[in-house]
This record gives C-alpha cells, structure tokens and sequence, in this order.
C-alpha cells in the first residue's frame, strides 16, 4: 500500500482542521492590483499603466526560459520542485527550510498572518499612509484597525503605535512603504519588537526592499524574535502575474500560519521562474540600478517643473497634485495613463509607479496638459 502523504486525523483534530478551513475559504485574500483597480477602468489597450506597482521589466530571460521549459509537465503538482526550491530560497537569505514557507505571492502570508494573530481582542496596527491589504482582513475577523500616522520623515512610527494598541495582535511594518516609498529604520523595528505586548507579532513586510539600500529584518527570525518577514517576486523580479512569494519567521511561527493556511504552493511555473531567476547574480543590482535612474530623472524633471513629492526609495512614490487627487487620476486616464491610487489621509496625493523612461515621458507630457488644465 502506498504511503499517506496527509496522517490520519483524529476525529478531533479533523473537526479543527475543518473548522480553520471553513474560516480560510471565507477570508478575502487583498492583493494590490484589486486595490488598484477597484476605483479604476483596467487599462485599455496601449495605455500606460504605472498605478499598480508592477514592473515593467517582467521576468528576466532565463526566468522566460524556464517557464517555457516547465510548461510540458504543467499537469503535474512538482511538490519535489516546489520543496527544492524552498530549500534554495532559504539558502539565499540565510535561513534553514523550516524558517520559510512559500505562497502565490506574498499577498496570502499576510492575510493569514493577520487572521492567525487578530481577532476582536487583538488589534491590527497599521500606518498611516500605508498598503490597505492587512486592513480588509482585520475587518473579516473582527479585529480593530488602528492606523498611526507616519513621522515627518515618512517612516512608521514604532512608538505611537505601542502606544495606540497595547492589545496588538499584529504591528505591520512595510518597508519601503507602499505608498511612500519611504524606509523605517532596522533600529526602530528592533525598538518595537523589544517594547511590543508580549503577544504580538511584528509583520515586516519587504516586497520592495532590493530597490532601496536598506538592511533586512531576516537576521531577526535567525534570532528567534517575534517575527513574520514578507518577500515576493513580484516586484523587481517582474513577476507579478507568475505569484511567488514567501513568510520568513521562526519554526513555530511558521507552524501557526500553516495551521491556518494548510500547505500552499505556487505555481510550477512560477517555482521555476524565481529559481532560474535566483541564479542570476547580476539581476538584483541591475535593476536596482534601472528603476534609480528613471526614478532619478522624474523627480529631476519635477523639480524643475515645480511639482511636489515624497522623496522614495522604492518603485513608486506620491505625488501632489495641489487639488483632488481624485479628479487627477481621471483625467490622466482620459490622456490614457493609468496612475492611482489616492489615500483619504493626504486626499491631494496619488501614487505614481516607476515605469520604463519611455511611459515616464508619456506621463510627463500627459500630466503637464492635465496640472495645466
């Protein structure tokens, strides 16, 4: 007889289990192209889409090439490909396997994140501008949403936010922020996990930290701290469509998710693009290096034009539109550049991706004619 791949369960603990999964097929997994859509027409052919922070790039070519490869044996579930790769993921940040678990995406660890560590007696605590995902959940399970607004600088406000929710299931930091672009500092995500409620967990969420200069947080889950790191490959690596990501965090931690979220997967052929493009040493600098240039020339091009913007160090960042931001994402989409989204916490700005130059000079010329009416 072959061998169980799932133990039996007691009559008990499969009541439990049906119990978590009856709440996982009611939670609404928030992803940001659903927030950014949501008050937005898709793009129309041809038009320049910079609003929901993809890049543009995609996937780099031996990534392409190693969907191509995969394709044939898309009928099979690849489970050794997938625990491979894993295994390699946890390699390259420094951890070991059981420190890591792998999703589509990293819009699904968060949301069970939040549903595993808030509920009505446990607080999700957010900033203020910041990625609304976290929220909707905390909403699905009952749980008060606390939004602390961000310091001068644009960094998350670790103290306010001890302060504001001393019932804190979960302190969700994203940094680089989305929308801000703006970085909180390793020494303040230590503060607050030394100051936290003893049963709260701080979620760090770095889908953009290989844009930025920033250090990782992933040497606190090697410390065992009460901590859930995010990556995806989304972001630079140009994956979006493909949903890849991943929660690092100590050996129990990771046991709560999946207790909640069971064993997930991507898809095969997004395990074989992130692998091919984890191989590729050059990538991440590379393309660090492109988004800093085009970045750099839009905010120069700004400045001479008098606009003002949230300094980033990201993919994206907020402009200031001096009116209804509202009105201004309208209008651009009439020009056929898709920008958005507006947070009700500063009503004039709107977040604005780094696209290729050639879209940065169409949204340069279509927001001249839109700001000059």
């Amino acid at each position: 007889m072959a061998q169980a791949i799932i133990p039996a369960l007691s009559r008990r603990s499969f009541l439990q289990a049906s119990a978590v999964t009856s709440a996982a097929l009611a939670l609404r997994v928030v992803t940001e192209p659903m927030l950014a859509y949501a008050a937005s027409p898709s793009p129309s052919p041809g038009a320049v889409a910079i609003n929901a922070n993809e890049n543009p790039l995609g996937p780099c070519t031996a990534a392409r090439e190693a969907v191509i490869a995969i394709a044939p044996n898309g009928g099979r579930y690849q489970f050794e490909a997938t625990k491979a790769f894993e295994k390699q993921f946890a390699e390259t940040v420094g951890v070991t396997p059981e420190q890591v678990a792998i999703y589509a995406g990293s819009s699904e660890p968060l949301t069970y994140t939040v549903a595993t560590f808030c509920s009505p007696r446990a607080s999700y605590v957010t900033a203020d501008p910041g990625y609304e995902a976290g929220m909707h959940t905390a909403a699905d399970v009952g749980a008060r949403v606390v939004q602390v607004p961000l310091t001068k600088n644009y960094a998350h406000d670790v103290r306010a936010m001890l302060a504001a929710a001393p019932d804190a299931g979960v302190f969700y930091i994203c940094t680089p922020n989305n929308p801000t672009g703006t970085l909180t500092s390793h020494s303040d995500i230590e503060y607050l996990l030394a100051n936290k409620p003893k049963q709260s967990i701080v979620l760090v969420d770095e889908a953009y930290i290989h844009f930025s200069d920033a250090p990782t947080t992933i040497d606190l889950v090697r410390a065992g701290k009460d901590i859930i790191v995010l990556r995806t490959f989304s972001k630079l690596y140009g994956m979006a469509g493909l949903r890849c990501g991943f929660a690092i965090a100590p050996p129990e931690l990771i046991h709560r998710l999946r207790q909640y979220s069971g064993w997930n997967a991507s898809p095969v052929t997004a395990v074989a693009a992130a692998s091919a493009s984890l191989k590729e040493t050059n990538l991440v600098a590379e393309r660090k290096r492109i988004n800093e240039q085009v970045r750099g020339a839009t905010f120069e091009w700004l400045d001479h034009n008098g606009y003002s913007y949230i300094p980033s160090v990201s993919n994206c960042f907020l402009l200031d539109a001096k009116r209804a931001a509202k009105e201004v994402v309208a209008a651009m989409s009439q020009q056929n550049i898709m920008i958005g989204r507006v947070w009700p916490s500063m009503p004039t700005y709107t977040r604005i991706t780094v696209g290729t130059s050639d879209e940065m000079e169409h949204f340069k010329q279509a927001w001249q004619k839109v700001m000059k009416g």
